[in-house]
């Protein structure tokens, strides 16, 4: 095996709520990541990358401590263990696009409670998946409060007379709500990260392929919220079409045959396009092509 196909980083894929989202970014990236139904190791088109499919939860422990040397995990976890300084956090994966968007952990009371902020919670019990996170949040606050480890079913601590709030994650509140609850502060918003090993990101082997991972990665995120629209217009009203196109910088124009028409491209966001075609029709252009991207550099 030649130095160029020997495997240079440990990557680490996030199984369970970010596992579908992130292996469609690396897909659109140029990387598939192939799982098996059997092991953690799922195959990736890549020799200079191996895979492990671990609980989000403890990526951060296994790149603090070496075991993989980058690898996709919550900022609300890698907050809960306290690894944002013994890592590299080397950028923000916001996935608007899919089901993991941003996500906001949540103070939350009963809907007939008499509680309106932290303070009027001192003495009482707080349920949560992320104690450490929750302790400090009421620690800043100065409010004493008994929090507890909630495995499971959080909102329903509070209706069955558990607990008297919870700190619980969401994307709009609807189950809390849908659970009689009320959400009286915010703790933190969440949403994935890429990070590395510190020692890996000093060898510049492998500083060099992670850099290659986000530069691409960033390039698929943005390629979301984007398309590209090609069309033929008339060089009479090329001024009038140029002025209704926005795009990453210019439009290309280029000269066709026939010197009446110009070829023009750009690339622009996508909630504008049923409004913007209409016009650009009114505007004389024909051929109008709308095509998706997979990566904006």
């Amino acid at each position: 095996m030649s130095a160029d196909t020997m495997p240079i980083i440990k990557l680490g894929v996030p199984k369970g709520s970010l596992e579908d989202a992130t292996i469609n970014l690396f897909e659109r990236a140029g990387w598939k990541i192939r799982k098996h139904t059997r092991n953690y190791f799922p195959d990736i088109n890549d020799p200079q990358i191996t895979a492990s499919l671990c609980r989000v939860q403890e990526i951060g422990e296994y790149i603090e401590a070496g075991v993989l040397d980058v690898g996709i995990t919550g900022l609300d976890w890698l907050t809960e263990r306290n690894h944002e300084d013994k890592v590299v956090h080397i950028s923000d994966l916001v996935y608007s696009k899919t089901s993991n968007r941003p996500c906001r952990w949540v103070l939350a009371v009963a809907g007939d409670s008499p509680y309106q902020t932290a303070a009027d919670l001192a003495g009482k019990r707080i349920a949560t998946e992320l104690q450490g996170l929750t302790q400090r949040y009421f620690d800043k606050k100065g409010v004493e409060v008994d929090v507890f480890y909630s495995w499971g079913a959080t909102e329903a601590k509070v209706v069955e007379g558990l607990a008297d709030g919870i700190v619980e994650v969401t994307e709009t509140g609807t189950t809390i709500r849908a659970h009689g609850l009320r959400i009286i502060d915010e703790v933190m918003v969440s949403y994935p990260v890429l990070i590395a090993n510190k020692k890996a990101w000093q060898d510049p082997a492998k500083r060099a392929k992670i850099e290659q991972l986000d530069l691409l990665l960033q390039g698929a995120l943005k390629a979301e919220n984007l398309v590209a629209l090609k069309m033929n217009a008339p060089a009479d009203n090329l001024p009038a079409i140029i002025e209704m196109l926005p795009s990453l910088n210019s439009p290309t124009v280029s000269p066709l045959r026939d010197g009446r028409w110009l070829s023009v491209e750009s690339v622009v966001q996508i909630d504008v396009v049923r409004d913007l075609i209409p016009r650009l029709r009114l505007a004389g252009a024909e051929g109008i092509i709308e095509y998706a991207l997979n990566k904006v550099i």
